[in-house]
């Protein structure tokens, strides 16, 4: 892609319930943010028309019918659906769950078709989404079976990068999920996107224990000894920068996470909690290792305040920023690393 075209940002609704249409539309009522992409919002003109009345907005949009008729400096809605949905602000319902659905998946088939560049999806809810067609624990999941390529949940935000060994499953089926093999993944998947996706050469990646205190040479578990360790020394020895495996309790709090460039929690709460807590509510939620960009806001549906025109659109704004630029760091690297001989023999004249 030559740097004066538009990135073509695709765009999931979410939850029609909750603040997802609301975040992406305050994100392009900013006409400035039209500079730098071109939004392709899945959805239906009728249902972001009353969006746009209910929340007050002043936005005028484009309908079209297919993602590749998007007109450069508009916000441009596909019209996936006829049917006008009853929007019930702040409630969990299964037509709720059912758009938001429909919404991703029309998104992903048009990412999957080049339609759309990147995309950005809006929160869903993980229990009204559930059916004999849908059966993922959330988006992260359902994209690595759709799109190619080994998927690592990671968080990123400026100065601070935090991937996770496991995500959505429950704490007490967490160490016996961690293998040598997912270790060796889940790293090689983060430093190839370090380097691929945010231009570092020689990333250094620490890596989270599993028990309290990495569990003080076994007295409080044998996991992070006869699993984390011998694995860390293995990719260490083949040249991978990772080291730990490192206490989680003081590592953020004595800001060890400044000696690296990404961090690798061992399960969900381990590495999300201090990262939003040190974000501020601009972290974004990128799914590295696939084939394709994807970026969303880190925050739910807040079905509390959804209607109220009260949602702060900065994470969401931040998720489309950090994808575009994702984007085009992929292209330069793929520029760079492409047919390196033959880009010499092009230089001598040959």
């Amino acid at each position: 892609m030559k740097e004066e075209e538009k990135i073509r940002l695709g765009i999931s609704i979410g939850d029609i319930n909750g603040i997802g249409c609301e975040v992406a539309l305050k994100t392009f009522e900013d006409a400035r943010m039209l500079d730098f992409c071109t939004p392709v919002i899945f959805a239906s003109n009728k249902t972001m028309s009353q969006q746009i009345k209910d929340l007050g907005l002043d936005i005028k949009f484009n309908g079209v019918r297919e993602a590749d008729q998007a007109l450069d400096g508009k916000i441009n809605i596909v019209n996936v659906w006829k049917e006008v949905p009853n929007i019930e602000y702040g409630q969990a319902t299964k037509e709720g769950g059912d758009f938001a659905i429909r919404s991703l998946k029309a998104a992903v088939n048009a990412l999957k078709e080049d339609k759309i560049d990147v995309l950005v999806t809006a929160p869903i809810n993980k229990n009204n989404i559930q059916s004999e067609d849908f059966k993922f624990p959330g988006h992260t999941d359902f994209l690595a079976q759709e799109l190619k390529g080994e998927s690592l949940m990671f968080m990123v935000t400026d100065g601070l990068r935090v991937g996770l060994l496991t995500d959505h499953i429950a704490v007490k089926d967490v160490a016996k999920a961690i293998t040598p093999k997912l270790i060796r993944n889940k790293v090689l998947t983060m430093e190839n996107s370090l380097k691929m996706d945010f231009n570092i050469r020689r990333p250094k990646i620490a890596l989270l224990g599993i028990n309290p205190h990495s569990g003080d040479n076994g007295t409080i578990g044998e996991e992070d000894d006869k699993i984390l360790k011998p694995t860390i020394k293995e990719l260490f020895n083949k040249g991978t920068l990772v080291y730990g495996p490192y206490s989680a309790d003081s590592f953020f709090g004595s800001n060890s996470h400044h000696n690296f460039d990404a961090i690798l929690a061992a399960y969900h709460d381990q590495g999300l909690i201090p990262f939003k807590t040190l974000s501020f509510g601009k972290g974004v939620n990128y799914t590295a290792g696939l084939d394709k960009v994807r970026t969303s806001p880190d925050h739910g549906t807040a079905y509390e305040i959804a209607g109220k025109g009260k949602a702060d659109e900065s994470s969401f704004k931040e998720a489309v920023f950090t994808a575009i630029q994702v984007f085009r760091n992929r292209c330069e690297y793929q520029e760079l690393t492409k047919n390196p001989l033959q880009k010499q023999k092009i230089k001598r004249g040959n």
